[in-house]
């Protein structure tokens, strides 16, 4: 029987291992055209200080540390190499080796907190936790780029099974936490430099 820490465990052994060093070499230059993205919507949504659940090799935190002071942004990730991508890219940025279903930070401790294509690869089981260390950690801001779909469906991933999902991410986090208010969502295209995301701004009420 699996348990649903086990599944959560699977996933994250996967995306530690050669499977998740192969994602990095192949995403190499997927953040290359986000500056746009992120510099309006830390303009629009001002923080000091943010944390990126799933960073990779840091796609997105190299723009947000042009953004918010590099020593005051945090990314956490389960694969060793992306991390190691990351701090010779972006060296003034915290890589923290960690899962995102127990962070090592106290409550309140960032202003924004945000995932990119990172909930899609959670299992049903441990995803409102995963959800709910992310708004524990957040002072102010929520935000979530992900595989939209109105309910679960599961998608195959190169070769492997329960390892992408699309959801109502955004109905998720309003149904689960009340306390967030959606203050924008908006989908992202390939043009843009994602991979057809549905993107949704909550701040902390």
């Amino acid at each position: 029987m699996t348990t649903p820490s086990s599944e959560a465990e699977r996933l994250e052994a996967l995306w530690a291992g050669d499977f998740g060093n192969a994602y990095v070499e192949r995403n190499k230059g997927a953040g290359d055209v986000r500056e746009p993205f992120w510099r309006s919507l830390l303009t629009a949504f001002p923080a000091t200080s943010a944390l990126e659940v799933g960073c990779n090799l840091g796609g997105n935190l190299r723009w947000v540390a042009s953004v918010l002071p590099p020593q005051q942004v945090f990314g956490v990730d389960v694969n060793l190499s992306a991390l190691r991508t990351l701090r010779a890219s972006v060296p003034d940025v915290n890589a923290v080796h960690t899962r995102g279903r127990d962070l090592p930070f106290r409550d309140h401790w960032f202003d924004l907190v945000f995932t990119m294509g990172v909930l899609i690869h959670q299992p049903e089981s441990t995803l409102p936790l995963v959800m709910s260390e992310i708004v524990r950690c957040s002072k102010k801001y929520v935000v979530c780029g992900e595989y939209f779909a109105e309910r679960t469906v599961e998608m195959p991933y190169r070769g492997h099974s329960g390892a992408l999902f699309k959801r109502d991410y955004g109905g998720l986090y309003q149904s689960l936490f009340p306390e967030l208010t959606l203050r924008k969502q908006d989908f992202m295209g390939k043009d843009q430099g994602w991979d057809d995301v549905t993107y949704w701004v909550f701040e902390k009420v």
